[in-house]
C-alpha cells in the first residue's frame, strides 16, 4: 500500500492542454473515484499515475519518491481497463500468473499467489477454464485477479464496469466495495457514472476539463457542491437550476427573487455581492415541495414517472427549456396536466454566482 500525491501535473498533447495544474493527495488504503463527463480527462489522469503517459510539468509522488520518470513495472501499481484483456488460449491460473511469470518469480511464489488471489475473488473452482466459458463478472475478476496476484501498492481501476449490464454491474460493485475492505489497499477508480462514485468512494474527485472541481467524501458533494458544476454532476436525477436576482445580502442571509417562485429568504450569505446581481438557485427534487397553484407560482405538469417506490414529476417552467423534476414517495397524487406551485426547502437550498461558484452558509448557520 502508498499514498500518492500529485503536485501542479498537467499534461498537454500538442495543442491541447489536457490536465490542468492538478494538485491531489490521495492517503494510504484510500479508496478514491476520479468522475466527470467524457473528455474530463479523468482516464488521461489515471494513465499519467500508472506511467502509460508521460507528465508534461509538474510532480508524480508515490509512497514518499517522486516517480516521473520510472517505468509502470517500476511504480508498484496494477491496473484493470475496460476490457478485459484476458489472453483467450490460457487458462484462468496462467492469465492470472502471466505477470508474475514476466517478472520471473519463481514458481512457488507464482502459486501461492494465484491461489491466495482466487480465493480471494472466489475464483478457485475456475482456475482451470478459459476465458470463453466464463461470464462477464468472472472474467472481470480474472482481470482483477490478475492485477492483485503481482501485490501492487495501488489499484488502478479505468471504467472497469462499463461493459457489463445493469444487475451485474450492481453485484460486481458490490464486490470491489467488499474487496477493498478485505486488503485494505490503495485504490484508485475512473469512472463517467456518479452512481458508482458514490457507492464506492472515501473521496470523490471531480474532474471538468481537465482541472478539479472539487475533493470529498460522497456526502460533502452531495450537501455542500462547491459549483454549479459539481451541483449538476453529482446527483440522480440531477439538481434544478432557476435564475433568480439578488434583492438584498448581508452576512447571515439574503433575500432573492426567482423566476416563476418569486421573492425567497435564504440562509446563504451575500454580502460581496451587490443588488441586482444575477445568481442561480438550486434545489433537489427531493427538496421540492408540490402544492395547489397561488398567483404567479405556477407550474405545468408535464410527465409523471412511478418507479415502484418512488415517484418523478417533470415540471415546465415559465423561463427556460429544462423540466424541473420532483421526487417524491410512491403512491402519488400528482397526475400530467395538473398545475401545482413549488415550494423550495430553504434549509436545502444552494446559490450560485455568475461564474458558477457556491455561496456559503452564513457563520451561524455554518457553525449549527
Amino acid at each position: 500500500m502508498a499514498s500518492v500525491t500529485l503536485e501542479k501535473v498537467n499534461k498537454v498533447f500538442g495543442r491541447d492542454h489536457i490536465i490542468k495544474d492538478v494538485d491531489l493527495s490521495i492517503g494510504d488504503g484510500e479508496f478514491v473515484v476520479f468522475v466527470g463527463p467524457s473528455g474530463c480527462g479523468k482516464s488521461t489522469l489515471l494513465r499519467l499515475i500508472a506511467g502509460l503517459e508521460s507528465i508534461s510539468d509538474g510532480d508524480l509522488n508515490i509512497g514518499g519518491t517522486v516517480v516521473n520518470e520510472l517505468p509502470p513495472r517500476e511504480r508498484g501499481v496494477g491496473m484493470v481497463f475496460q476490457s478485459y484483456a484476458l489472453y483467450p488460449h490460457m487458462t484462468v491460473y496462467d492469465n492470472m500468473a502471466f505477470g508474475l511469470k514476466l517478472a520471473k518469480t519463481n514458481k512457488e511464489t507464482v502459486h501461492e499467489r494465484v491461489m491466495s488471489t482466487a480465493k480471494i475473488l472466489q475464483l478457485e473452482e475456475l482456475l482451470h477454464r478459459k476465458p470463453k466459458a466464463l461470464s462477464g463478472g468472472q472474467r472481470q475478476r480474472v482481470a482483477m485477479g490478475r492485477a492483485m496476484a503481482r501485490e501492487p501498492r495501488i489499484l488502478l481501476f479505468d471504467e472497469p464496469l462499463s461493459n457489463l449490464d445493469a444487475s451485474l454491474r450492481v453485484q460486481m460493485r458490490n464486490e470491489i466495495a467488499r474487496l477493498h475492505n478485505r486488503l485494505g489497499s490503495t485504490m484508485i477508480y475512473v469512472t463517467h457514472d456518479q452512481v458508482e462514485a458514490m457507492t464506492l468512494a472515501d473521496k470523490i474527485v471531480v474532474l471538468n476539463r481537465g482541472h478539479v472541481e472539487q475533493v470529498g467524501s460522497p456526502h460533502e458533494l452531495y450537501q455542500r457542491p462547491a459549483t454549479k458544476f459539481v451541483a449538476g454532476f453529482i446527483g440522480s436525477p440531477t439538481m434544478n437550476f432557476l435564475p433568480a436576482k439578488l434583492l438584498n445580502g448581508a452576512t447571515d442571509g439574503c433575500r432573492v427573487n426567482v423566476a416563476g417562485l418569486g421573492d425567497v429568504t435564504l440562509p446563504q450569505a451575500a454580502d460581496g455581492y451587490s443588488q441586482g446581481s444575477s445568481l442561480t438557485l438550486g434545489v433537489r427534487p427531493e427538496h421540492l415541495r408540490l402544492e395547489a397553484p397561488q398567483g404567479d407560482n405556477c407550474f405545468d405538469i408535464v410527465n409523471v414517472e412511478y418507479l415502484g417506490n418512488e415517484v418523478y414529476v417533470y415540471l415546465e417552467p415559465k423561463e427556460g427549456k429544462t423540466l424541473l423534476i420532483h421526487r417524491s414517495e410512491a403512491p402519488s397524487q400528482w397526475k400530467e396536466g395538473q398545475q401545482v406551485s413549488l415550494v423550495p426547502d430553504t434549509e436545502h437550498v444552494h446559490l450560485f454566482d455568475e461564474s458558477g461558484a457556491a455561496l456559503m452558509l452564513s457563520d451561524a448557520r455554518s457553525a449549527a
